[in-house]
């Protein structure tokens, strides 16, 4: 199999498969090869840049670094995340018994936060309780400096 990008009459550059050279060559003189935007059958190869591999000792020249919207965003997120935390109480590895009581009305409502198995978190949402993992990993306030 062998790819060509192709070009048609109006201007259209696509890439098609074909067998070989001959296949190409047989197909475009019976008008089988058709541009996929606007139909035109008068098509041509169009200019290919080779496919050179790079050689395979090299490393990269330096590993890939976030872009910076994504440092932003995430930037964004922990400090949201930390304003929300302000406001909501530590209740460490009860958060499972403590807001399925709350959504069962046996506790009063109130934010809180706190660390679950992945089971005990599978389980809340299964059970229709509203709960939403933590973005930006919590130190546990009795492990703070």
């Amino acid at each position: 199999m062998i790819v060509f990008d192709l070009k048609c009459g109006g201007d259209h550059v696509f890439e098609a498969w074909f067998k070989s050279s001959g296949a190409y060559e047989e197909q475009r003189t019976q008008g089988l090869i058709a541009c996929p935007f606007c139909g035109d059958v008068n098509v041509n190869k169009a200019v290919m840049a080779p496919a050179v591999a790079a050689k395979g000792n090299q490393a990269p020249d330096k590993p890939p670094v976030a872009p910076a919207a994504f440092k932003a965003a995430l930037a964004a997120i922990a400090q949201l995340q930390a304003k929300q935390l302000e406001t909501s109480t530590w209740v460490g590895g009860a958060f499972a018994e403590k807001a399925r009581a709350m959504h069962l009305g046996d506790a009063p409502e109130a934010p809180i936060h706190g660390q679950a198995t992945l089971a005990e978190a599978k389980s809340l949402v299964e059970d229709g309780v509203p709960v939403a993992p933590l973005l930006v990993p919590v130190v546990p306030p009795a492990a703070r400096n």
